[in-house]
């Protein structure tokens, strides 16, 4: 059996919990911009699930590495070290304090990022589908029916 399909299938999941992690740090931001949490809130909700969002993201580069898929690696590697200096000069924690200063750019960066995931999301799901219809079709009539891909 092959395992491409079930690597691409932890590919799916693996991107699907960084979009849904991403969705909520951003409703957490529409739901204080509009006033229906308040700051120290949000703030706590969005803190706790960033250090989430960041591990499952390098996990996700690490695994497109050891995987071979340089494409994929290389696409995920700027948004990592984005994630990764944030981290060490200790930026990716929102302050209670100044969470009305920074809440627009907050927002905009956590927009930026779930159509980064979104993209990201259509290029595994492209890729799972033609892994799995290359792993059930017979080596031979693989190469005739996607000898484009």
């Amino acid at each position: 059996m092959d395992l491409e399909p079930l690597l691409w299938i932890i590919f799916f999941l693996m991107n699907m919990g960084l979009i849904a992690l991403n969705l909520y740090q951003i409703v957490s931001l529409s739901d204080l911009e509009a006033d229906y949490l308040n700051p120290y809130e949000s703030s706590s909700r969005i803190n706790h699930v960033v250090i989430p969002e960041y591990l499952l993201h390098g996990a996700f580069s690490i695994l497109f590495l050891l995987s071979g898929h340089w494409f994929f690696f290389l696409a995920t590697l700027p948004a990592a070290y984005i994630n990764l200096r944030k981290f060490m000069k200790r930026e990716h924690l929102i302050d209670v304090t100044e969470v009305f200063r920074v809440l627009s750019v907050e927002k905009k960066l956590r927009i930026v990022k779930l159509g980064f995931y979104l993209l990201l999301f259509v290029l595994v799901m492209t890729r799972l589908v033609f892994v799995t219809i290359n792993s059930a079709v017979d080596e031979s009539e693989a190469t005739h029916l996607f000898g484009l891909f």
